[in-house]
């Protein structure tokens, strides 16, 4: 049997129809009929191979939601038809600390969804049986794709840091990682700050869950949120005033960056030891806190903000989101 998937076949070049083998289906893998895949700006820079990890063709997309169709002899707790989503972990290997210790996001042999292997713009994509993680009911499938890697994304340090409800959290940037982890800061029961560069998105930001919203670009704004903010999530990929941002911590505070900034961060040493300050970041989640987020997001009911296109419209939804005009997660709809 054969797959049919729109692949990249070289940097900025419009993605093309094409079949593939998949070969035997592993006695670990899980097939999954997409019905859904959103699109992420980690596919534009796969697309682009802007991290030097692309082998063209690939065929893109890692936030898919869609119904299980075959099992591998080794999968557990999943059966054919069950509804699951798969984020931008694709397989680890289950047997070092960090998998066996719940954080397989970590797994120095991790394999990525769609860097050397090809993800779900397609009718059907493959992973490892534990990263197929099951759709709780209350969960909107049209609308869970970008959960399974922005939701997470913010989820987890809200998580691993053990944030509490009476905590301070800013959001910088409210785009597609941003206004979700906006969304999740409210239902943590934190006060969340937003920050933003563009004034019109204040209304939309508060809609989001901000308490208070903030110009990024408003030094004197900015010096008045000083001393402020337990947990300041980044998730823009462009350089900030990073001194002015430390500022905004409260002693113990946390700076940590989710987004992709891929020039160096300067960051004086006793900005960071006076208030006991840190810098941190993280990947994706672990196939345990993907399913916790998925519980707390039908819980609380959280959905990202999606616009859609048929799935042979990928072309065109691509370069929506290149022109800046994606508010604020495209999904693909197969």
């Amino acid at each position: 049997m054969k797959f049919k998937g729109w692949a990249a076949t070289a940097p900025n070049k419009p993605l093309e129809l094409i079949e593939y083998d998949p070969g035997p289906l592993g006695a670990d893998d899980v097939e999954i009929a997409v019905e859904h895949c959103g699109i992420c700006h980690s596919d534009v820079s796969v697309l682009k191979n802007e991290w030097g990890l692309t082998k063209y063709p690939t065929i893109l997309g890692h936030e898919v939601i869609g119904k299980v169709v075959a099992l591998g002899s080794n999968a557990k707790g999943l059966k054919v038809g069950q509804r699951v989503g798969v984020g931008w972990g694709a397989g680890s290997c289950m047997h070092c600390e960090q998998c066996i210790g719940g954080e397989g996001n970590l797994c120095a042999e991790g394999v990525a969804t769609i860097v050397g292997r090809h993800g779900g713009f397609a009718d059907r994509v493959r992973v490892q049986w534990p990263w197929a993680i099951p759709v709780p009911e209350g969960v909107n499938p049209k609308t869970a794709g970008p959960l399974l890697c922005g939701g997470v994304t913010v989820f987890t340090p809200l998580r691993v840091f053990d944030i509490r409800p009476t905590d301070r959290v800013g959001v910088v940037g409210i785009g597609g990682l941003g206004h979700m982890a906006l969304k999740f800061a409210k239902a943590w029961g934190c006060e969340v700050t937003a920050f933003t560069s563009s004034d019109n998105k204040a209304d939309e930001a508060r809609g989001f869950g901000a308490h208070n919203v903030i110009n990024s670009r408003n030094a004197d704004a900015i010096k008045k949120a000083a001393s402020s903010l337990d947990l300041l999530i980044v998730t823009v990929n462009v350089p900030l005033d990073w001194k002015a941002m430390l500022a905004t911590l409260r002693p113990k505070g946390r700076l940590h960056v989710v987004g992709a900034v891929l020039e160096p961060m300067p960051v004086e040493a006793f900005d960071l030891i006076m208030g006991q300050k840190s810098v941190s970041g993280s990947p994706n989640g672990a196939p345990i806190t993907s399913a916790q987020m998925l519980n707390f997001a039908a819980r609380h009911n959280i959905e990202p903000q999606t616009e859609h296109f048929p799935m042979a419209d990928v072309n065109k939804a691509i370069q929506h989101l290149l022109d800046g005009k994606a508010r604020y997660r495209i999904v693909l709809d197969a």
